[in-house]
Formats: C-alpha cells, structure tokens, sequence
C-alpha cells in the first residue's frame, strides 16, 4: 500500500466509484458471513495463541488450499487465487469473504465447502463455530482481542463516539452480500430502495436475542448496537434520498468521516479523528507533508459503517449471523431485487412514498420487535412479504439453473416460512431459553452449532 500515484483532487475519488460500473452481463454476486469461534469444553471465545486458538485454526486451513497472511510476524487471514479471503473479526470472529460469483448456486457451493472445511478444523481442535448475530454469553471484558494494528486504534478511539463501538467490535457477527451496477442512475436507485428495506431484511434475520446469557430486550441485538457506535460512520443516511445524490456525494460523505488509521510499510499509523481533507492537502498530523494514495482511500471507505455501503459495488449490511441455509439466503433476497429490472421497480414503488422519518421509526424500532413493529398500517411482517415475493418473481425471471434444472428462487425458502409465521429466529431461541433450556443460553452452543 502507499505507493501508488498521489491524490491530489476530488475528481479522482469519484472516477474511482464510478470505475465500478459493469454491465449486467458482468454482475456477480459476493457473499460474506462471520460466526463465532469457541472451546467446546468451556464456551469462551478462542484467544488467538494455544493449541486451540485462532492462529491454529488458521494455520490448519492451509490443507485446503488457503495461504497465510501475515502481520507483524501473525496470521491474520488466508488468501486464495479465485476463493475470496478468511479474515478475522476484532474478537476472532472467523469470516469467509467470499469469490465474486455468477448465481446462488455458486454461493451455496462455495458457502457449504467453507463449512466442511471449518468443521474438519473444528474436529482436530475440540472447537465450535456458532452463527448469531451476537454472543449470547459472554461480555467484552471475557473476549481476547486479535493482534490487528487497526484493531487496536479502533478500540481506543470507538469509546470516545459512542457507548457500544467495542460490542460492536467483539461480540457481534453478520452477513452480507455485495452486488454490483451499471451505472451512476442504476447505483442510485439500488441504494435508495435497498437502503429503505434494510430494516425489514433486519427483521427476517433477526438472530441476537440475548447478552451475558439473559434476553437483551431486542430481538436484534447486533443491529441496536449500531445506533450507539460512532454517529460520524454508521446510520441510515439520509442524503441519499435528495435530488442530485451521486458518486460526488457519497465521496462528500467519506471525506466528512473521521479517519482511523494510514497503512505505511506493514504498520498502522494512529490517524484517529483526523481528516482526509487535511490528507489531501498534506497536513495530516500524523503523516505531516504526505499526500494519500488510492490505497489509502480505499481503507477509509471501509471506517465507513451504514447500512449500506458504497464502493465500487453496493454492500447489504443489515442481517444479523445465522445458520448457513439464511447465508444463502440474504443474497437470494438481494439479487431478487436488485438484479432483476422488473423487480427493482416493484421494490422501488414499494418504498417510494416512505419518507426520512418513516425510515428511521424502522432503525429504531425494528431491532426491538422485528417483523411485529407496526408501520403505516401495517406491520413489518406484511412488508417482508411483499418484499420476497418481489424478490422470488426476479429469480424466477433470472432463470438461473443448477445442474438438476432448479432455479434460484427455493434458496428464499426459509424466510418465506419466517415472515409467514410472523415468528423471526429470534423469537425461537427466546422459546427455546424459557422452555427447554431452563433460562440458560448455554444449549445454543450445541443445538445451534455448525
């Protein structure tokens, strides 16, 4: 990183974001998924060193292929040619940042594969993996920190803009889904209507019920946090919904957000707070004279957190953790709508007249009470339902096949049997808490085990 040409203009930070511009021919579909990694003798997190931590679980994957990644002398990751990437979470979350792919198949073959892999591992070393939005157990102060340099400016600087950046940071897991555009207009209403119904996809995930063993009062847990991690990065955004929003304004937007860090010869500079502005001009503090580099802006769009998020593709951030089938699953629901001209229409007309303070009624509520929250004399449930139905008649146009002749719309599935009952995964740990587990979480750790 840093040795790229120097920027210098704004111009060159919107030519990037529109650089991402592909026809639909060339769309692909990019799956990501975290989940929880812990010793099945105790419950409690995997530190990163010891025969059963972190850095052994990434050292065995190397078996199937994967290459380490290396930071100041550890594993951090592993890196295949055509396979994505394994990362690591600030509290060891393992996630598999999946291979740009063509169809659902692909992801559900790639995401399965991932599983056998991680399971073989999880064999050899008495280990666990747990998909959740949030670690129903265990607080912060009981989960080891991964040896990440950005990591450690994050947990320094998150508490001064907020009271649960470093819960955010630990404690949760999420899935997401990253697709592409064709061009500026297209990229506009894709991230208008996906942004509006990210609340209701919210609510068909809704997976993260508890915190230190007990109900949290939320039925997503893992996305109330967002609402107090740091106001400058994360949220619903409203601007996108004004006359005129663009690459420009988006590029606005980034450089209005605090930076964390600058990455210089295999170390992270503390840049917390400061200004990317400044950069630009050569008078950030912690790089004085220093212009930045394509690089370096491609690190600060990812200190960005809405619920939505813009690159040079559109990434879905709004589900909590779960169990592989709802993996493929929040894709399916994504490349329904926004893949599908047709029915990216529909699911725009179907938020058209929701307006900014409707929008945040849902961030607010829809944590709280799911598919429940009552909205414009309805309820979520009802929208979730209009909405995957949108959803399944785009992949019954995509017409996308397996090797048996099955389109993509059967990996929809669950959550039709989620938003038609009304009853969200979360509500059935809470029943499963009150009932057969006698007030206790810890029979997730079995029952819902991969």
């Amino acid at each position: 990183m840093g040795t790229s040409a120097p920027i210098t203009h704004k111009q060159q930070l919107i030519d990037h974001l529109a650089s991402g511009c592909k026809p639909p021919s060339q769309w692909k579909i990019g799956t990501e998924h975290e989940k929880f990694a812990y010793d099945l003798d105790t419950l409690i997190p995997l530190p990163y060193d010891g025969p059963r931590g972190i850095r052994a679980v990434l050292e065995a994957l190397q078996q199937f292929g994967w290459t380490l990644v290396y930071e100041n002398g550890n594993p951090i990751a592993l890196s295949a040619e055509g396979k994505g990437s394994i990362t690591l979470e600030p509290g060891g979350q393992l996630e598999l940042s999946g291979a740009p792919l063509d169809n659902l198949h692909q992801t559900c073959t790639e995401v399965n594969t991932h599983l056998k892999q991680v399971k073989a591992v999880a064999a050899d070393l008495n280990i666990g993996f747990l998909g959740l939005g949030y670690n129903p157990k265990f607080t912060i102060d009981q989960v080891p920190w991964m040896p990440k340099g950005r990591y450690a400016i994050m947990r320094r600087y998150m508490p001064t803009r907020g009271n649960l950046g470093l819960d955010m940071m630990l404690n949760s897991c999420t899935v997401q889904v990253n697709l592409d555009f064709d061009s500026e207009a297209t990229m506009v209403r894709m991230f208008r209507m996906s942004l509006a119904l990210q609340p209701i996809a919210t609510a068909l995930f809704a997976n993260s019920p508890f915190k230190a063993g007990k109900p949290s009062g939320f039925l997503s847990y893992r996305s109330h946090i967002w609402t107090d991690v740091d106001p400058d990065r994360s949220g619903m955004l409203p601007f996108v919904f004004k006359d005129g929003f663009g690459f420009e304004t988006y590029v606005d937007y980034l450089l209005d957000v605090p930076m964390y860090f600058v990455y210089r010869d295999g170390r992270y500079i503390d840049a917390a707070g400061q200004s990317f502005r400044d950069f630009m001009a050569g008078k950030l503090p912690a790089l004085p004279g220093e212009l930045p580099t394509m690089s370096d802006w491609e690190d600060h769009m990812t200190v960005a957190f809405p619920e939505v998020r813009l690159k040079k593709y559109l990434e879905m951030r709004g589900a909590d953790g779960g169990p592989w089938g709802r993996i493929c699953a929040l894709s399916a629901l994504w490349v329904g709508l926004l893949y599908d001209p047709e029915s990216l229409d529909a699911a725009c007309e179907l938020t058209r007249d929701w307006s900014i303070e409707d929008l945040a009624y849902l961030r607010e509520e829809v944590p709280k009470y799911a598919l429940k929250t009552p909205f414009r004399n309805r309820t979520v449930k009802e929208v979730a339902l209009d909405m995957l139905k949108i959803s399944h008649d785009g992949l019954r146009r995509r017409d996308q096949l397996d090797v048996v002749g099955l389109n993509e719309t059967h990996f929809l599935n669950d959550l039709f049997t989620i938003a038609d009952s009304g009853f969200t995964p979360a509500e059935e740990l809470l029943c499963a808490y009150e009932r057969r587990w006698e007030r206790s979480v810890d029979p997730i750790f079995q029952e819902y085990a991969y």
